[in-house]
């Protein structure tokens, strides 16, 4: 059989991934203690996965998704183990489902015009290597998402993990890289510091050699990013309400709230973090929230209690994010049955365990006197982060109000939040949500530049 072309090319980067094996540092594939070797070391496979087809890179990724779903349990047990946050089970679907609905290089796609004066098309071209910071909320779940795509696009990555999940974050790095490796490509495809820094992640930010930055966390590492002037892609905070209006299944409602509110202990940015409900709904729905999915109703003083531990000093106690609710209330002395799941009470939109955004299952509730005042107080609630938001009703004129009037990037109508991420309902998988810089629910084309090749008055044989 002759030797093609493309088969050359197979051989090729076997042969060159395989040289760069003695060149990785001890210990962790793509781990390095500068900053600045890391990034060349990305540089140097940048070299190597351009030139890659995209079948080469999808073979990789096969191999990525392979390994996260065989790693599944282990990194779901790492990061709740060293961040304390979070719990195994839903780790574990978060993983399977980076797996299965992350896109890959089938998000690459072409645009074409063919007429009289010829043929234009519209390529996704890679930016080069890409400076990424990734949460200790969601650590590998964020590192794995974003090397999928960022890879599909022909990139490296450079990442800069939160300190307080690096052993985590490096576990999904080497993952990665040994995936490249066995599937033919490089070494070092995404590689990260052994002790990430404010002053590591500086020095990435200005290298000139990282063109592009992409920025998972609080609003302080968004602005950050958005200042170092260079293209940054921003997903910050959100403070997401679920409004639920009297056309909406109330019981359905409160199910689906729980779930969503609940899910790795809150965790997910997208999580519902408050309710506003109209008024004639308000006790019916906590009724349900109370008999049929495991809530506790705290009290006056016990709300007051949990202020005090969960917002120290009137700042988030990072102690207690994602933390469970039998957790949260044995903190202040409560006692309760080991099935609770979430933790709500009611109280006006300023009471400040429903203003902050506090990423653990306390769920409080607004009474709105009408629809439209309870989509006035959502509005407010969600702090103009244009993140997340959540609708239960079955008026079609009362959802597109909302819509129009909360203009996030991700709006779920009647059901849980993790749907939106393509758990329980259509669409893919990311865990980069872009809400501050707008590009929304990240995927490979995201990391890619757009460039028009145009031949004029040929290439038209219409």
């Amino acid at each position: 059989m002759p030797i093609s072309e493309s088969m050359v090319q197979d051989i090729v980067q076997e042969v060159m991934a395989k040289m760069q094996i003695a060149d990785a540092p001890t210990g962790k594939h793509g781990v390095f203690k500068e900053m600045n070797d890391a990034i060349e070391a990305a540089k140097k496979a940048e070299l190597i996965v351009k030139k890659m087809s995209m079948d080469q890179r999808e073979k990789i990724i096969t191999c990525i998704r392979k390994k996260i779903k065989e790693n599944a349990e282990v990194m779901a047990r790492m990061g709740v183990d060293e961040t304390g946050m979070g719990n195994v089970g839903d780790k574990i679907l978060k993983h399977h489902l980076v797996a299965d609905k992350t896109p890959g290089t089938e998000d690459i796609t072409t645009t074409a015009w063919s007429g009289d004066r010829g043929l234009t098309l519209i390529e996704m071209g890679p930016f080069g290597v890409i400076g990424a910071i990734t949460p200790c909320t969601n650590p590998s779940e964020t590192v794995l998402c974003n090397t999928i795509g960022m890879l599909a696009g022909g990139n490296t990555v450079v990442f800069n993990p939160h300190p307080a999940a690096i052993k985590t974050s490096i576990f999904a790095i080497n993952l990665v890289n040994e995936a490249s490796l066995e599937a033919g490509g490089p070494d070092n495809i995404a590689v990260t510091v052994e002790k990430p820094t404010l002053e590591t992640s500086n020095i990435m930010m200005k290298h000139k050699d990282i063109p592009l930055i992409a920025a998972t966390g609080g609003p302080g590492v968004v602005t950050a990013v958005l200042s170092s002037g260079k293209r940054g892609i921003g997903a910050g905070a959100g403070n997401p309400p679920a409004v639920v209006d009297e056309t909406a299944d109330i019981r359905k409602a409160a199910q689906d709230i729980v779930n969503g509110c609940t899910f790795d202990n809150n965790l997910p940015c997208i999580a519902e973090k408050e309710v506003v409900a109209v008024s004639s709904v308000v006790d019916e729905l906590m009724h349900y929230m109370l008999t049929e999915n495991d809530c506790y109703l705290a009290s006056k003083e016990e709300q007051d209690k949990l202020t005090e531990v969960v917002l120290a000093g009137g700042k988030l106690n990072r102690k207690c994010v994602g933390r469970d609710a039998k957790t949260l209330l044995s903190m202040i002395g409560v006692n309760a049955p080991a099935n609770i799941r979430c933790i709500i009470f009611e109280g006006p939109k300023e009471h400040p365990l429903i203003t902050t955004e506090l990423m653990m299952p306390i769920l409080g509730i607004v009474r709105a006197k009408d629809f439209d005042d309870a989509v006035e107080q959502a509005v407010w609630l969600e702090h103009g982060n244009r993140h997340s938001a959540h609708i239960h009703s079955k008026n079609v004129d009362n959802i597109t109000k909302y819509a129009k009037a909360i203009d996030t990037a991700i709006l779920v109508k009647n059901g849980p939040s993790y749907s939106a991420l393509g758990f329980g309902g259509e669409g893919y998988c990311t865990f980069t949500i872009a809400s501050r810089t707008g590009e929304g629910l990240t995927s490979a084309s995201t990391f890619t530049k757009r460039r028009r090749c145009v031949m004029s008055d040929s290439l038209c044989i219409r």
